[in-house]
Parts: structure tokens; C-alpha cells; sequence
């Protein structure tokens, strides 16, 4: 993972890493040499293309837990295409680390509350103190899953990146 998937420095920390590149072709143009290139028969990915939104994914025979997906959306803008892609997990993936995190955080309210008014009222708040601090370790190891499962998925990401790049080489 120390080698960025761009040639921009992407953020390592981030999760879903993005990324912008700027051609002088027309959106159509773009769009139909990703369809070119998905429908060649070497072409190992799957997609999805409905109206200006490219959806690439690992091949099912590759496909793991943390198998990253790329989402390329093209744009019109000021006589310009831009390209503008996600590298990360499927929305499946993601959605239910969101919903993790989210749990963690408000279990971590709910017992910061049960914690301040066993305290304000004298009474015996230690396991609610042990559940606050637990809290924030529980959200920062769910942080470092994030961030393995990133690793497992790197040399995928690698793939789609390289794939993305390929497309897009004739019609800059």
C-alpha cells in the first residue's frame, strides 16, 4: 500500500479513496470506450453502466468480503469531461460499517448519560465509566478492520485502477 493508485498522492487514511481526472473528450466518447473495453473478450470485470455512472466489479471467481468496487461518474463540464471515481467497498460493506459506527457512537452516548447521572446522584456508575471508555477502543478497532480490509482489497484496487486507466488512455 505504499504506492498511490494515482498519480495525485491519495489520502492512505482514507477508506474510499477518490479521484478526478480531467480529459478533452466528449462524455459520450468516454462513456462508449468503457463499454468498448467492458465488452472485450478479455475483459474480466463486471459492470454496470446506466446513463453517465460506470460500476466495475473484481470478477465473482476473485470476489471476497473485502473485494473493493469502482464507481466512475462522467461529467460535462465547461467543454471539458470529467472523470470522477470512488475506489472502495461494496455499498453492502460500507453500509453496514456505517451502521457500526453508528451503533458505537450511540451506545457510547446512551452510557455517557447513564454514567453522569449515576455519578450526579451517588450511586454506583462503574460499569456505565467502563462502557464510555470501551466505547472509543471499540470504534478505533473498528477503524483498523476498515483500514486491513482495505489492505486485503489493495491489489484489487490496483486492478480496477489499472483498468480505469486503460479506458481511459485512447480517449484523452
Amino acid at each position: 500500500m505504499n504506492n498511490p493508485i494515482h498519480d495525485d498522492e491519495i489520502n492512505r487514511i482514507l477508506l474510499k479513496p477518490r479521484f478526478r481526472i480531467e480529459l478533452d473528450s466528449s462524455m459520450e466518447e468516454v462513456i462508449q470506450r468503457f463499454r468498448d473495453k467492458l465488452s472485450e473478450e478479455n475483459c474480466i470485470y463486471g459492470s454496470k453502466i446506466v446513463d453517465h455512472h460506470i460500476v466495475i466489479d473484481v470478477p465473482s471467481n476473485e470476489e471476497h468480503f473485502w473485494s473493493p468496487q469502482l464507481h466512475v461518474e462522467v461529467e460535462s463540464e465547461k467543454e471539458k469531461t470529467i472523470v470522477k471515481g470512488i475506489l472502495g467497498p461494496k455499498p453492502k460493506i460500507w453500509t453496514f460499517f456505517i451502521f457500526l459506527h453508528f451503533a458505537v457512537a450511540v451506545t457510547f452516548f446512551v452510557f455517557f448519560v447513564i454514567f453522569y447521572s449515576r455519578w450526579s446522584l451517588d450511586q454506583d456508575y462503574e460499569f456505565s465509566l467502563v462502557m464510555c471508555l470501551l466505547m472509543p477502543v471499540l470504534w478505533v478497532v473498528l477503524y483498523f478492520f476498515g483500514q486491513l480490509g482495505k489492505k486485503f482489497g489493495y491489489k484489487q484496487m490496483v486492478g480496477l485502477h489499472n483498468f480505469l486507466i486503460k479506458a481511459l488512455r485512447d480517449s484523452k
